[in-house]
């Protein structure tokens, strides 16, 4: 009911509660990391010195340049959708509908990993949650729940985001301060023990994981105020965040405790906390992880529905998909159907499933660099609020670094992660010409492709 016509839209629009700036940092970190949880793996990987490095120098290979793509184009196209508006207005309809299934799988399979987190960590405090149908009924009621409260509004997502942030961080706070007596600088300098091997694969997925879907809020777009200077703020105050949130805690750890290097799997900072304060600090840092959990859901669940609600705009898919809550203005389709997949997914065991995720992310990515340096070509003249400031070849190179890095982790792939990938790649084909095919026949009612607000404005 929220999409009727063009003439009926502004007045929701202009009523509608936009998020601001600091709970759109919030959400951006939110959407990337959520906290130092699952930086570990780097040090188990490659020792201290390597991992410190990692999460010092990736952010300029990679981080960087993606915020800086997403900051140019969210206030260059300021409308819900994100990334499938880029590639829509840069190589057209066909690539537009690619992107969005690409990154829109991504998005809920990875949204179906937050809830099994939270009842991982609950199960340490409760044992109850081991298995069986205890652990499977709190699967469902913690995701069903948490889909309501983001079909609440995204300004309750972003405030509880600024909340979970605050709760969820400052147990490493504090473990960095109380670790600083502890802290013996040679352990940064080291380099791993001797005959524990370096596994690259997952010392490259674990800086790849944790620092990446800098982009994925791009599709909220059309719901921030003053888009144009508020997104590249937001974007330049989360990199900030999220690098001295996963660098300062990994310095403290390391510098402070001794052990095994195959200890550092995930959730060895809540061991670290405990050996370096007490065990109350450990259990705030597990109760922490849930907290991060459920800001990553919501903040990725949002990003999902909000893709969906572009898509429908745009005319990629039926404007029925972009239907917004009467009460609370939200795009409850969106939300029912990421919901929907996202219990499908969890039931599952999903390692290869999560990794074919990342594969058909990165084809998304490779595309959104295209996307990007060919919008400066096609659309000079496109008045663009924040400009990164180069030219086309310099753009260029900024690109062809990460994706690069994009190359080499769908390289070292497996054989079923190629399988897996290349299905879903088949299946959003399919579904491009399955749309197309609805149109032709009428059976569905689809936007002209111009209704995603601040997009065909934009252009000269």
């Amino acid at each position: 009911m929220g999409l009727e016509t063009q003439s009926e839209k502004p007045p929701p629009a202009t009523g509608r509660k936009k998020l601001t700036l600091i709970p759109l940092i919030f959400l951006i970190y939110f959407e990337v990391a959520g906290g130092p949880y699952g930086e570990e793996p780097a040090v188990k990987a490659a020792g201290p010195l390597l991992a410190i490095l990692g999460f010092l120098i990736f952010p300029f290979i990679w981080s960087i340049p993606e915020a800086l793509v997403t900051a140019e184009l969210s206030t260059a196209f300021p409308g819900n959708g994100g990334f499938v508006i880029w590639a829509h207005k840069a190589f057209g309809p066909f690539s537009g509908s690619l992107m969005g299934s690409w990154k829109f799988l991504t998005g809920v399979i990875n949204i179906a990993a937050f809830p099994l987190l939270c009842i991982d960590y609950m199960e340490k405090l409760f044992p109850v949650f081991a298995g069986g149908w205890p652990r499977t009924v709190a699967l469902l009621v913690s995701t069903v729940f948490l889909s309501f409260v983001n079909y609440t509004g995204l300004n309750i997502v972003g405030f509880a985001a600024i909340a979970l942030g605050v709760i969820s961080l400052l147990p490493f706070v504090l473990m960095s301060l109380i670790a600083i007596p502890q802290i013996q600088p040679h352990r940064w300098i080291s380099l791993g023990q001797k005959g524990v091997k370096k596994d690259w694969n997952l010392f490259f997925n674990c800086l790849f994981w944790n620092l990446n879907f800098w982009d994925t809020v791009s599709t909220m777009a059309g719901e921030v105020k003053n888009p144009k200077k508020t997104f590249p703020k937001a974007l330049f105050f989360a990199v900030i965040l999220t690098c001295l949130a996963y660098i300062i805690p990994l310095m403290a750890v390391t510098g402070a405790v001794s052990v095994d290097q195959n200890d550092w799997e995930t959730g060895f900072m809540a061991v670290a906390a405990q050996m370096i304060s007490g065990k109350w600090l450990k259990i705030w840092i597990e109760i922490g992880a849930v907290l991060s959990g459920i800001g990553l859901f919501e903040a990725q669940l949002s990003s999902c529905a909000y893709q969906v609600l572009g898509m429908a705009d745009l005319g990629i898919i039926p404007k029925f998909f972009g239907a917004r809550s009467k009460w609370f203005d939200t795009p409850w389709v969106g939300i029912l159907i990421s919901t929907v997949i996202t219990l499908s997914v969890s039931q599952m065991e999903f390692t290869d499933i999560v990794a074919s995720a990342n594969f058909i992310y990165s084809l998304g990515m490779l595309l959104e660099f295209a996307s990007f340096v060919w919008l400066r070509r096609k659309f000079p003249a496109l008045e663009r609020p924040y400009k990164v400031p180069l030219g086309v070849p310099g753009l260029v190179v900024m690109c062809l670094i990460p994706s690069g890095f994009l190359v080499l982790i769908m390289v070292i792939a497996t054989k079923i992660v190629f399988l897996v990938s290349g299905l879903m790649t088949v299946g959003a084909i399919g579904w491009y010409f399955l749309m197309n095919f609805c149109k032709s026949k009428k059976w569905f009612d689809f936007a002209n492709g111009d209704e995603n607000k601040g997009v065909e404005e934009a252009l000269p």
